[in-house]
């Protein structure tokens, strides 16, 4: 079976986006940070800067982005 990639958080800015990345690998979770250059052209207004995890790790990754302090 194939697992798909969701939205476990959505930020303006990239460097947010990568610090949550690195924190979620941090705890043993794979992560990848997608539209990193939405943020150069409107503050990411316009999609965001997603972190996006396996969908069998969105419950542990949003427990853990939960504690997590921008």
């Amino acid at each position: 079976m194939v697992s798909a990639l969701v939205e476990a958080a959505r930020f303006n800015w990239a460097y947010q986006a990568e610090l949550a990345r690195a924190y979620l690998e941090s705890h043993g979770l794979s992560a990848v940070v997608f539209d990193a250059q939405s943020s150069l052209y409107s503050d990411g207004a316009t999609v965001g800067v997603r972190v996006m995890v396996l969908d069998e790790d969105f419950a542990e990754a949003k427990k853990l982005l939960g504690e997590y302090d921008t």
